[in-house]
């Protein structure tokens, strides 16, 4: 587990830095992600301790723990696929200002998923807690984090319109978003 979120924290510095050099800061490593983000991992360990001392079978589920772990690598190979694939145009912070060199990248895991990164992370974070076996942060972190990127994309995507304009609709009608009842922006017509 602490070498998943060792190399997930590091691959985001170093990717950023091979991607786009400009925007690269200790935030890249995004270990000041946010308030909410410490709060889940803490609360995660705190899960882990407590169960480990009560219910010390429940974390010896070897089985569970490798799914978990495969979580933890498709999630993290997929997200680092998409920052690398989507090169200068990926940024940790969601752009409102289109640049020069902005395109539209739609080939290879955007040809499979709009929002690749954001599927990658959500898989990447259930399955720490799989690896775990942590219950209840397993649950609690697939709804904060489904529920934190429901509104991301709906962000990201007006963004997105703003840019690309008719580009960008006909992608979102023909790739889907990648994560579990989350459609996107809707657009009233």
């Amino acid at each position: 587990y602490m070498c998943s979120l060792s190399l997930f924290h590091y691959s985001e510095y170093l990717v950023t830095s091979i991607n786009n050099p400009r925007s690269l800061s200790l935030d890249s490593f995004l270990l000041n992600h946010s308030f909410e983000y410490n709060l889940a991992a803490l609360s995660s360990w705190v899960e882990f301790t407590l169960e480990k001392l009560l219910f010390p079978e429940l974390k010896q589920i070897t089985w569970l723990s490798t799914v978990g772990l495969l979580m933890v690598i498709f999630g993290d190979c997929l997200r680092k696929a998409a920052m690398l694939t989507a090169g200068s145009n990926f940024n940790h912070i969601v752009q409102n200002e289109k640049s020069d060199t902005h395109t539209l990248v739609t080939s290879g895991v955007y040809g499979w998923f709009r929002h690749p990164s954001y599927v990658g992370w959500f898989y990447w974070s259930i399955g720490t807690q799989v690896l775990l076996c942590n219950p209840i942060c397993m649950v609690g972190y697939a709804l904060a984090s489904w529920r934190f990127f429901r509104e991301r994309i709906e962000e990201e995507e007006i963004t997105l319109i703003h840019f690309f304009g008719e580009e960008y609709l006909e992608y979102k009608r023909k790739v889907p978003s990648g994560l579990p009842f989350i459609k996107g922006v809707k657009l009233e017509l």
